[in-house]
């Protein structure tokens, strides 16, 4: 067969099989790319038979046997079933809390239709033999609005490993967020959003990239707090002011494991605590369980940190060798529960802090795109995730080779074809003991930029993820957990894509940096918008102290990172530009005053940024620590893996301490001025 027949097939399956670049260049997808996608779908496509067999499976049937196991609706509006009818069919629907209610299904426009159905909730439907979940669900996320009507809200945003605290060992924990939250919730906060807590890998501490994570299921136990759990505390203090990973996790794992041989030795195993750890063990299953046993297999087969290079009777996690493994090593995979246990008990605590301290919304919780295909998930559940497939995007004018993040994802039909349980067991994690969640490179929801491992990032695909099914759901169990959903939502987004995020009441992020006027100057307080999240920079961005200094840019030209063929002296010259621009949209919303500061003067244009930022119209800002403190360094320069101290930076006291400076204390003072408490 030709190789359209194979594109045939690819668009089928929602590979895009052209695309643009930034410049509004067509590429067209070459066939072995488009191959190795469909394959990673487990799509056979490397024959002419393979390719007869796949089409054939793609035919669509129409009976209700056909159907997949979940159907999204929205509460109040009729639901279209991809079903072929022409006469009614009868059905019944079992709501969630129990009670049966008869239906009738009326064909339109040659499908059956579902009458509306007012109750969200996840219920199942009966037709004849067949029985699916329907997922009713709201028509919009829990918004900032929901929380307080007509909100001007504001927060700190903290990347969590830089916190201090006593006796965090040299690596922030919840301890430091509790008080962090405590010390700006009694100065007006309402939120507090943090870094990513996700899994990483225990035995390989040189593996410290929050966004790298080796399940989104679970949780990083360097961040668990012991002091909140046990109520004990302790008074040393870590003065570095960089994170060394590998002797800080080593300190941080042998305080946890000390502690955990004396919990199983101690009455508390007994008691109360014992018992919370016993419902943790029972409500976290198969999947607690899992995860537990990779981290001692991992431990284990040290230094082979890919699972994928284990022997192959140590790659099936439900094989006999790994239950071999498991018995002979319950003691560890016990310890690797309680590590879950004691960081999952952490957050509610911290949470708990928050909403004590007046906070209205409390920990925002920050979900990667994707995991590292090496990591506990893609162990324990192959089937979900895109295998042989990473994550990146195309080519750039700051990345001309593109991006390759190193991350899988979850495979479409995977997740439709399992009523989409993985999503929702992420979302859940991920909105468990928070009262907000930040969703990272939203876009994903909608495609993803795929590479087949060993190519370059410029030969990649995009592939179309099934997003009315997935925002739903998010909206489901955003308002379920009373929860806030932010989107990641800058760069280029798919058509239409950020109206879908708005009518969902997906919040955005609007960033003092990108928030442009048609004359590339900086756009008005107004512009902003209602909708979105206002912050003065991100973790990827400089900070505001560093971009008037110009330090971002002497980085990036250090690091290679300005972009092909840029010359740093015009970087430099359109920074010149740049900055009165910046100050005199300041100064005309009466955020500042004066003339424009010298490119060594970043305080008061960080006082006037942070002002600027608090009188828009959005619903919450959010001031990362690093510009409240007036930092220059900004936590994460991307592209970078050595030389740039990403995901390592210490802030150099406790959040009491600094927060109580008396520069710092006046530009939180700034805020609450233009966001009294409602």
């Amino acid at each position: 067969m030709s190789d359209e027949v194979l594109r045939d097939l690819a668009r089928r399956v929602g590979i895009a099989v052209d695309w643009q670049d930034y410049a509004g260049k067509s590429h067209e997808v070459a066939v072995p790319v488009l191959r190795q996608v469909l394959n990673a779908l487990r799509i056979p496509a490397d024959n002419t038979r393979d390719l007869s067999a796949s089409r054939r499976s793609l035919t669509k049937r129409t009976g209700p046997d056909d159907l997949p196991p979940l159907v999204t609706a929205v509460a109040g509006r009729p639901t279209r079933l991809d079903i072929g009818a022409s006469e009614a069919m009868s059905a019944e629907l079992i709501l969630e809390r129990g009670e049966r209610r008869a239906l009738t299904l009326l064909p339109a426009r040659g499908r059956l239709r579902v009458p509306a159905i007012a109750e969200t909730g996840y219920h199942r439907l009966s037709l004849g033999n067949r029985e699916i979940v329907l997922a009713v669900c709201p028509a919009r996320c829990w918004s900032i609005d929901d929380v307080v009507p007509d909100a001007r809200l504001w927060g700190l945003a903290a990347q969590l490993y830089g916190l201090n605290h006593p006796g965090d060992g040299g690596i922030g924990d919840m301890s430091g967020v509790a008080e962090l939250a405590r010390v700006a919730g009694a100065k007006g906060a309402d939120a507090i959003s943090l870094s990513p807590v996700h899994a990483l890998f225990a035995a390989d501490p040189g593996h410290f990239g929050p966004y790298s994570p080796s399940s989104r299921l679970f949780r990083n136990p360097l961040h668990a707090s012991p002091t909140l759990v046990f109520g004990e505390y302790a008074s040393e203090r870590n003065q570095a002011r960089l994170i060394d990973w590998p002797a800080a996790s080593a300190t941080k794992y042998a305080a946890l494991r000390a502690k955990f041989q004396s919990f199983l030795q101690s009455d508390e195993w007994n008691g109360p605590l014992g018992a919370s750890f016993a419902r943790y063990r029972a409500e976290g299953g198969v999947l607690l369980r899992e995860h537990a046993c990779f981290e001692a297999l991992h431990a284990e087969r040290m230094p082979l940190r890919d699972w994928r290079a284990w022997p192959s009777d140590l790659r099936d996690p439900g094989g006999p060798a790994v239950a071999f493994f498991a018995a002979a090593h319950a003691g560890e995979i016990l310890y690797h529960q309680f590590l879950q246990w004691i960081s999952d008990r952490s957050v509610a605590i911290a949470q708990n802090a928050a909403r004590q301290a007046g906070m209205r919304i409390g920990l925002i919780g920050d979900l990667a795109v994707g995991m590292d295909p090496a990591g506990s998930h893609a162990w324990g559940r192959q089937a979900d995730i895109l295998s042989g497939l990473t994550i990146g995007a195309p080519p750039d004018l700051l990345n001309p080779a593109g991006q390759d993040w190193g991350l899988t994802s979850f495979s479409p039909r995977t997740m439709q074809a399992t009523g989409f349980a993985p999503f929702l067991a992420t979302l859940r994690a991920a909105m468990r003991h928070a009262g907000g969640i930040r969703v990272d490179h939203v876009m994903g929801l909608a495609r993803l930029w795929l590479i087949p491992v060993g190519a370059s990032p410029a030969h990649g695909a995009y592939l179309n993820f099934p997003v009315t099914d997935l925002l739903r759901l998010l909206a489901l169990e955003s308002v379920r957990n009373k929860v806030v959903a932010i989107g990641e939502d800058l760069g280029t987004l798919p058509r239409g894509f950020h109206d879908m995020l708005e009518q969902t009441g997906v919040h955005g992020m609007r960033v003092l940096w990108f928030e442009r006027d048609g004359n590339a100057g900086f756009g008005t307080t107004r512009s902003w918008g209602r909708s979105g999240i206002a912050m003065t920079s991100t973790h990827d961005l400089p900070t505001v102290a560093g971009w008037w200094k110009g330090l971002d840019i002497d980085v990036r030209d250090e690091f290679g990172r300005l972009g092909e063929g840029v010359d740093p002296a015009s970087v430099r010259q359109e920074r010149e530009a740049d900055r009165p621009k910046l100050w005199h949209a300041f100064v005309a919303e009466h955020a500042a005053e004066g003339s424009v500061p010298g490119s060594d003067e970043p305080e008061p244009v960080v006082d006037a940024a942070v002002r600027f930022t608090a009188m828009t119209e959005t619903p919450l800002v959010l001031v990362p620590l690093e510009d409240l403190l007036g930092r220059t360094g900004q936590p994460n320069l991307p592209g970078t893996v050595d030389g740039h101290p990403n995901w390592r930076r210490r802030q150099p006291g406790t959040a009491d301490e600094l927060l109580s400076d008396e520069t710092i204390a006046a530009r939180i003072d700034l805020i609450a001025a233009e966001r009294p408490r409602q």
